[in-house]
């Protein structure tokens, strides 16, 4: 037998978790924890890890349920939407290992002068080698940490001591130079 929760639209489900409704707010849960999970496992990869996003992402939803605006779209994709951006979070964290700054040189001079390193073609390879050679020392870095070492704006920042906004504009500069250099001249943005 179906519980009166399970007819109501998602907007209600939601008002009802927003307001403590615990009936409500297990039929919200039942409702979307496939896709909350589905999204969570895509992102992260591992099944442990987005078993905690979900959680995480249904106490945001639980937190945020009053600021929910119907104007701007369906409770799924906002739910979905907060799961992505939690799970992108749980990545970049993962993945942003602590270096030591002495070693960046180190790791730039090897990524420029080994191709296996690379990912990409070998003769593609050799031209991002010799454009990343190319941009000044300070961009360079920033781009390596960024692109590379998966760190934000604001881990390049801390890690070199720079103010953020200068850390962004480095990490943009470089990656348009890059791009200029890098990408045929017949490609543009649309």
């Amino acid at each position: 037998m179906a519980s009166p929760g399970e007819r109501l639209p998602d907007d209600a489900l939601l008002a009802g978790l927003g307001a403590g409704d615990a009936e409500l707010a297990v039929a919200f849960v039942r409702r979307f924890q496939r896709i909350v999970f589905g999204v969570a496992v895509a992102v992260t990869g591992d099944p442990n890890t987005a078993e905690d996003v979900a959680q995480q992402a249904f106490e945001s939803a639980w937190r945020h349920a009053a600021v929910y605006d119907t104007r701007r779209g369906s409770v799924r994709a906002w739910l979905t939407t907060i799961t992505h951006n939690l799970a992108i979070d749980v990545v970049r964290a993962r993945a942003s290992l602590p270096m030591d700054p002495d070693d960046l040189p180190v790791v730039l001079a090897a990524m420029t002068d080994s191709p296996e390193r690379l990912t990409v073609a070998r003769d593609s390879a050799a031209g991002l080698r010799k454009a990343l050679g190319q941009l000044p020392a300070p961009q360079a870095r920033a781009v390596a940490m960024a692109g590379i070492y998966g760190m934000t704006a604001r881990q390049v920042a801390d890690l070199e001591a720079i103010p953020l906004g200068t850390a962004k504009t480095r990490i943009r500069d470089g990656m348009q130079k890059l791009r200029a250099a890098y990408l045929p001249e017949d490609v543009g943005d649309e």
